[in-house]
């Protein structure tokens, strides 16, 4: 058989998704994830306008090879753009093979290593009442990790903090549909480093030292300032800091290790294990922290993780709502296959993306399963995707208090 029609879906039921379909020539039809947040017609234009003639009428089955086609063939290899739109590609085709087999595509992957897959929840709140609310929320609902993220006194809106008041639901959505021009944010490092460790303190005396307690830097910290950090937090007993620095310098990490035992994961702006290379070989970090959806598919995440595994490092693939429920269908499904599995980041679509996205993964008492239907389990409901139109949107901007341009 063959790969006969190639679309690609662009829906926006909250936020925007981008999906790629796949029919073969007997009619199974596989779905990838492609959405790149605040650039999806970016990876949409990719797709339709330079890959999906060159699919038609190759062998489906042909998973590998095709990979390295799409990766290979062009010249113009990785970033964010391109490696979203191969693993669209890769997943509907491990969405076709896994349906062609009748078997859920953690079976073909070696079966499952585990009962179900522990996730964290997203607890924020502007001040510690409103923080301390929503982990209180979910510990109720059986999480029995959180990231948390506060906001800090003299500062406005910053990353990670919902700004619509306490609740157990993460209701924060960072791509802001303002326009033609992202928002803006304000930050001061000093200040958040004085303010973190005190907040970590409370959550230590209130919640005990059962709860598996994650925290994002989010790039904002220099090596020196995140040595500072680590160390200081080490009381806490922090399951990871996340983004302590900017992912494009490897070699920062080497300075944190230095003063630091504390867990770091990173790699949510990374595409390919080239990008961890020196990360995982020197054990820089615990954590790989990359998407299915922007690392080359399942192909490549399963032979990142694979080369992590060597090394003692565990997976915490990058799961936001701006993943659709396609791409966090296959990384629960490499999460359950795999031996070297951390943690899954899981903030739950809004009702408008679940009737959109029919899914069958499930969720229990902190542990989620990807489900036992062929293939991925997920199917989206294309007259109901119609209805939603796509709406710009753009991730924040970030300056400190004197106008410089800063990592958000």
């Amino acid at each position: 058989m063959t790969i006969e029609l190639v679309d690609v879906n662009i829906t926006s039921p909250g936020r925007n998704f981008v999906t790629l379909k796949i029919t073969t020539s007997d009619g199974i039809v596989g779905w990838g994830d492609a959405t790149l947040n605040g650039r999806e017609l970016a990876v949409a234009s990719y797709l339709a306008d330079h890959v999906a003639s060159t699919l038609i009428g190759r062998d489906e089955d042909r998973i590998e090879d095709t990979w390295q086609y799409l990766y290979r063939g062009p010249y113009w290899r990785r970033g964010p753009v391109t490696m979203a739109a191969i693993a669209a590609v890769d997943m509907a085709l491990w969405d076709i093979k896994a349906k062609k087999a009748g078997m859920p595509l953690y079976q073909l992957l070696g079966g499952a290593s585990r009962e179900g897959v522990r996730v964290y929840a997203h607890a924020s709140g502007t001040d510690y009442a409103a923080l301390k609310n929503a982990i209180t929320g979910y510990e109720e609902l059986g999480y029995t990790a959180v990231r948390v993220q506060t906001g800090v006194p003299g500062l406005g809106q910053i990353y990670g903090v919902s700004s619509t008041g306490p609740g157990v639901r993460y209701d924060y959505e960072p791509a802001k549909r303002s326009g033609d021009r992202p928002s803006e944010e304000r930050w001061d490092t000093r200040t958040y480093l004085n303010h973190m460790p005190g907040v970590f303190a409370k959550i230590r005396e209130d919640f005990g030292t059962d709860l598996r307690i994650l925290h994002d830097g989010h790039h904002r910290m220099s090596p020196i300032e995140a040595a500072r950090f680590a160390k200081d937090i080490e009381p806490y007993d922090l399951f990871w800091l996340e983004d302590c620095t900017p992912g494009e310098d490897q070699s920062a990490l080497r300075l944190v290790r230095q003063h630091s035992t504390t867990p770091l994961a990173i790699g949510e702006v990374f595409n390919s294990v080239f990008d961890y290379q020196t990360l995982i070989t020197e054990r820089l970090i615990d954590y790989v922290r990359s998407a299915v959806t922007h690392t080359g598919g399942i192909t490549a995440m399963k032979k990142l993780l694979d080369f992590a595994a060597i090394y003692g490092i565990r997976s915490g693939i990058h799961g936001p709502t701006d993943i659709s429920p396609v791409g966090m269908a296959a990384a629960l499904h490499l999460d359950l296959a795999i031996h070297n599995f951390g943690i899954q980041e899981y903030m739950p679509h809004n009702a408008e993306t679940l009737e959109v996205f029919q899914t069958s993964f499930t969720f229990d008492k902190g542990f989620l399963h990807p489900g036992d239907q062929p293939g991925l389990g997920v199917e989206l409901d294309e007259t109901a995707a119609a209805g939603h139109e796509y709406t710009k949107a753009y991730l924040p901007v970030n300056r400190l208090l004197d106008g410089t341009v800063h990592d958000w």
